[in-house]
């Protein structure tokens, strides 16, 4: 397309124009492109693409016709975003070039994140203008983070003369001309470039501000910087099987419904709910008027309070600095007052409490239509109380996509070398396609010699990894005393045992069976197969074993349990 309409522009025959119109580009270097390059694009699919390093050292694309407003507003606005620290770019040293545009240009408008369209009474006279406009228009419905986004400014126009060209404004007048001297088709991308821009959400310098450039430039400003906040989550380069997971979770969000919807992801510890939680934000962000991702929320409400949190929140979205909140009420009440309008994306990982929430997303009708929210946790039972729209439990990698990841972390290749290969395998056996387990022993063999791995494999057999354990004893240690004991039990002795025998042991024990059990499959712990049995994930099979173990590592008659033969035998 753009080929074509720089040949058409050339060979027309027009009438001799003065032209000293601007224009102006811009190119990102978002400092979270190359850290996010495993996340965001444009199709359902393709979240996590390559980041590609531009030259551009901008973040703003300024398109207006320099002879109405070069030297007043244009320049202004131009002054007040450098002010702010923002990487603007304004054509004053000519992109054009005789009758084609200057070869930096078409780069420039490709690669930039905004672009700010100053709409004056003259700008559609211009062919330059509406070429811009046009390239904008196009890269606007680009995905991820090749998408511009366009904010219009009407500047002395109305909307509707831009959007429609209507008959005897000076929007239709110039394409009158436009339709003697360039051919139909160029025309009419032209005209639907202007409604497609027009339309999107921008300010109307006479009903927004009632004519008063200043406060217009200072609204212009903010909204720009706050979009220019709003960026990629760092994501891991080595991720594998990553797409399937989004695939699932985009069609839980239903990103085009204006229903508040809040979506749940759980699962137990390591299973990779964090990653998917990011590499979705990251494909979706864009779509939001504002964004908040509140990492280790449980962590964070334990040491720091609800207040904090309210704080994170507020700050992430409205781009405030330090909002001044006395009291959890007064958190609340600010929040239903400045979000109740917004589009917004929220993720809270790895939240435990119910109660915990209620400060933070207390009712949904705190946030504005099409809002989303996303919630990972290792407890079921925290989005059965929500009340979710929908849940997402990731299931373990397969053989092929272990050995991919742990080869990543262990090589940086996709599989092992030859002579490692069947010493990667024995590890993947005891990982049970958990992805922490696998990015944790793959980093920590990376570089060592065979022997060392030959001993890892043995110790593994024997000893979990120390790292692996500690984010599973998380989830053990929020249960109670007597669930404890049952998990321990499954651990070391009821796997593959049916739920009925083993509920009957218990109930000689005078626990509570039904309701111990019950938490301990919300919390992913325990799970109930087809035929009744009890099962366990060898990570917590493991888990449970070593903490026995650990009561006493030496003496087995001081331990509560004796797990294997062999240490029967032995005692």
């Amino acid at each position: 397309m753009l080929l074509q309409m720089e040949r058409t522009i050339t060979s027309a025959t027009q009438k001799s124009e003065s032209e000293s119109e601007s224009s102006s580009s811009s190119s990102l270097p978002s400092s979270g492109e190359n850290d996010a390059a495993a996340a965001a694009s444009s199709s359902a699919t393709q979240e996590c693409d390559d980041s590609s390093s531009s030259e551009w050292d901008y973040e703003v694309f300024l398109s207006f016709r320099g002879e109405d407003t070069r030297t007043k507003f244009t320049d202004h606005l131009y002054n007040a975003l450098l002010d702010k620290g923002i990487h603007t770019f304004m054509d004053n040293e000519g992109l054009r070039i005789g009758k084609k545009i200057g070869p930096a240009l078409i780069p420039a408008i490709h690669q930039s994140k905004i672009a700010i369209i100053i709409f004056s009474k003259d700008y559609a006279s211009s062919k330059w203008c509406l070429h811009e406009v046009a390239e904008i228009a196009e890269y606007m419905k680009k995905g991820g983070k090749r998408q511009i986004k366009a904010m219009p400014v009407f500047y002395d126009v109305d909307p509707s003369e831009v959007r429609n060209q209507t008959t005897g404004s000076s929007y239709g007048n110039a394409f009158r001309k436009h339709e003697k001297n360039f051919d139909k088709e160029t025309v009419q991308v032209w005209k639907k470039a202007l409604r497609e821009v027009g339309e999107s959400k921008g300010w109307d310098l006479k009903n927004t501000v009632d004519g008063h450039e200043g406060k217009l430039i200072k609204l212009i400003v903010n909204e720009v910087w706050s979009e220019l906040r709003k960026s990629p989550l760092t994501i891991s380069d080595n991720m594998v099987g990553i797409h399937s997971h989004i695939k699932e979770m985009m069609k839980l969000i239903n990103i085009t419904s204006k229903d508040r919807r809040i979506i749940g992801i759980h699962g137990l510890g390591g299973i990779g709910k964090t990653t998917i939680a990011r590499c979705v934000y990251n494909t979706v962000y864009h779509h939001f008027e504002g964004c908040s991702f509140i990492a280790d929320f449980r962590e964070t409400f334990r040491t720091k309070g609800a207040v904090h949190l309210q704080s994170q929140l507020l700050t992430n979205i409205l781009n405030l600095e330090n909002p001044i909140i006395t009291s959890v009420d007064q958190g609340i009440d600010m929040i239903k007052q400045r979000l109740s309008n917004k589009k917004v994306l929220i993720v809270l990982d790895d939240v435990d409490k119910n109660r915990n929430l209620d400060a933070i997303i207390g009712k949904r009708d705190w946030f504005g239509f099409g809002s989303k929210i996303i919630i990972t946790t290792r407890d079921r039972h925290v989005l059965n109380v929500l009340e979710v729209d929908e849940t997402y439990e990731p299931n373990e990698m397969d053989s092929d996509q272990s050995l991919k990841l742990f080869s990543k972390n262990a090589f940086k290749i996709d599989l092992p070398p030859k002579k490692f290969l069947n010493l990667s395998k024995d590890v993947i056996k005891t990982t049970g396609g958990l992805p922490l387990a696998l990015e944790v022993i793959g980093s920590y063999l990376c570089h060592k010699t065979e022997s060392t791995w030959e001993d890892t494999v043995k110790k593994l057999a024997k000893i979990p990894n120390t790292e692996v354990l500690t984010k599973f004893r998380i989830s053990y240690d929020g249960l109670e005393d007597e669930e404890k004991s049952m998990f321990l039990d499954v651990a070391c002795f009821f796997i593959r045992m049916d739920k009925n025998i083993a509920c009957y042991i218990w109930d000689g024990c005078e626990f509570f069976p039904k309701s111990g059990i019950e938490n301990l499959c919300l919390k992913s712990l325990v799970k109930i197969g087809e035929e009744n049995e009890l099962m366990m994930h060898d990570q917590l099979r493991d888990l449970g074993r070593e903490i026995v173990r650990q009561e006493n590592p030496k003496e087995l008659g001081k331990r509560s349990r004796l797990c294997l033969h062999k240490e029967v035998l032995e005692y």
